[in-house]
Order: structure tokens, then C-alpha cells, then sequence
């Protein structure tokens, strides 16, 4: 068995597969080279970059399985590749408490300015340095404010558990569950109404804090029509998907005072976000880096490998 590694593994994950007699290439090629070098493997690993789409399963009668280091599968056509008989694999849980952590930094450093005091900090002069401090010094506690939760998956319960150890009301919206387990320390919390709630009006307009953790649907979760029913200074917080939230909407309630930040890991034009976004005060923002800690790197890793070991090894 031959497995192309295009978007890079931890060595842990690659000496999981070698270790059960599998061949692993780590030399990535180009998407374009793809066409032409895939067909000689047996399965492939991506992260974000690679795109597996229906031209390129067509051109590979050999794949039996595609691997996904991350949660989200939107590059790659889940569906026909099933359709195919191919295998999909992915690390949903490996990742979980990194994207959580980061939306929570996020959180934090908007809640008491730390990005803008950072830029703005002088080399020199205490005049400045004393204008600075009474500029920035009406931060907020996130303790006893309201953390909304838009999807109670792995992250969502994840972020959950970090806003209730900090002391935060939380409410979530999610279709699909209507209760939760949140492991808080050495406790084991189950959410129901009034803490998780099934309508989503009720997070929007109750929440100080919103954050979003669902998958790419048809359209905007957050659009104009619901920043207009949310809290007079809100901060939103974005570590899913880059078109979960209307961009324009967005700098449109930031400009009116009605949001107050945004914390912002993905975009809807990754690589190249809108210069617009990235420049507002009100911002900020990491380029996609919610999985990129040392612990989830290591945990995809492992969790990958066996994944692949498992689809390849095992007959259907």
C-alpha cells in the first residue's frame, strides 16, 4: 500500500503507517501534478491546501482512501468519493481543544484591548504611555457575562467548559442536541434550558459573547438580519468557517458601534482576506491557526495514522 502525504503529517503519524507496512511519500507536489502522480497510490493525506475534487477521484481508479488532518471536509467531494466505494477519514477530535483555546484568546485579548494597546505601545515618553493607559481603561470581565455558542460539537463543548470554569453563563444553539455533558475541572456538567436553548434568537439577543463553530452551509449564519437582533456590543468570534459570518455585515455593525470586536481565525478569502477587515481597529485577527498548537499537530498526527492504517488494512 501507497500513501501520498501532500499536506505534511507529524513524524509520529507517518512511523504509525510505516510501522504496519505501509509506504508513506511526504514530498508534496502541486494540485496540477496531482493528475498525474496520485494515480500511483493507493491513498492520500491532506490538510486544507489540497483539494480532492471529482476530476481529480476520476483520474485515480486506484484511491481507496483520502485522509483529512482537521475537522472540516470541504475540500474534498465527500459524497462522490463514497459514491466510489473510496474511504474518508478525519481527525475531528484531535484538534478540539486548541481551536477552543484560541477562540478564548481571542475573547480575552478583545475584552481588554490587548491588540490595539500592543501596537500602539510607545518606545518612549510618559506623557504617551499615561494617555494610553487612560485610553484603554475601560476593558471588560468576561466573569459573569454570556457566552453563546453557535454548535455543540467537539470545540463547542470545548469552549463551553473554558467559559463555565471562567465563571460565564453560557447558552448555546444546535439542531441537533438538545442537551450536553461539559467536563468543568474534576466535574461533569450537563446543559439544559436555560443554559442550552434551541432558538436561536434567544442566543443572538442574549449573548455577550457569540461564537461560531458549525460547517459551511448555503449562506451566512450571521448575516445583517441577525446583527440587528443581537446585543448592543457584542463581540463575535470566528474559528469554523470564513462564510459562516457576512463579511460586509459584519464591518457594517462594527462601524454602527452595534458589534463591538471580532476575533477572526478564518476568512472568506483565504489567503487573502478583505484589507477592509483586516485594518479595522475592531479586529482581530490569526491567520487560521486554530489547530496550529504542538499538542493538536501531535494528536492529528497520531489520530490520522491509525485512522489510515485502519481504512487501508481493513477489507470491506
Amino acid at each position: 500500500m501507497k500513501v501520498l502525504v501532500n499536506d505534511g503529517i507529524e513524524e509520529i503519524g507517518k512511523k504509525i503507517m510505516e510501522d504496519a507496512g505501509i509506504e508513506v511519500n511526504t514530498n508534496a507536489v502541486s494540485q496540477e501534478e496531482l493528475f498525474t502522480v496520485l494515480p500511483g497510490y493507493d491513498a492520500i493525506c491532506v490538510r486544507s491546501n489540497t483539494k480532492v475534487r471529482k476530476e481529480l477521484i476520476d483520474a485515480c481508479p486506484n484511491l481507496k482512501v483520502i485522509g483529512r488532518g482537521g475537522v472540516g471536509l470541504d475540500n474534498i467531494d465527500v459524497e462522490y468519493a463514497k459514491s466510489k466505494g473510496i474511504k474518508i477519514v478525519n481527525t475531528p477530535a484531535a484538534s478540539s481543544r486548541s481551536v477552543a483555546e484560541l477562540v478564548f484568546a481571542h475573547a480575552l485579548s478583545l475584552s481588554r484591548f490587548l491588540h490595539q494597546a500592543h501596537a500602539e505601545m510607545p518606545v518612549n515618553g510618559n506623557d504617551e504611555f499615561s494617555n494610553l493607559k487612560k485610553k484603554y481603561a475601560k476593558g471588560l470581565e468576561m466573569t459573569g457575562k454570556t457566552m453563546g455558542i453557535l454548535g455543540l460539537g467537539r470545540i463547542g463543548k470545548e469552549l463551553a467548559s473554558l467559559a463555565l470554569g471562567f465563571g460565564m453563563k453560557v447558552i448555546a444553539y444546535d439542531p441537533f442536541v438538545e442537551s450536553a455533558d461539559i467536563q468543568v475541572g474534576d466535574k461533569m456538567l450537563n446543559i439544559f434550558y436555560p443554559l442550552n436553548t434551541t432558538n436561536l434568537d434567544d442566543v443572538l439577543s442574549n449573548s455577550d459573547y457569540i461564537s461560531l463553530h458549525i460547517p459551511s452551509l448555503d449562506k451566512p449564519v450571521l448575516d445583517d438580519q441577525a446583527f440587528q437582533k443581537m446585543k448592543r456590543g457584542v463581540i463575535i468570534l470566528n474559528a469554523s468557517r470564513g462564510e459562516s459570518i457576512d463579511e460586509t455585515a459584519l464591518l457594517h455593525h462594527l462601524e454602527q458601534g452595534n458589534v463591538f470586536m471580532a476575533g477572526l481565525d478564518v476568512f472568506h478569502n483565504e489567503p487573502k482576506p478583505d484589507q477592509k477587515l483586516l485594518n479595522h481597529p475592531g479586529i482581530s485577527a490569526t491567520p487560521h491557526i486554530g489547530a496550529s498548537t504542538i499538542e493538536a499537530q501531535n494528536k492529528i498526527g497520531v489520530e490520522l495514522g491509525e485512522k489510515m492504517v485502519e481504512a487501508l488494512m481493513t477489507k470491506n
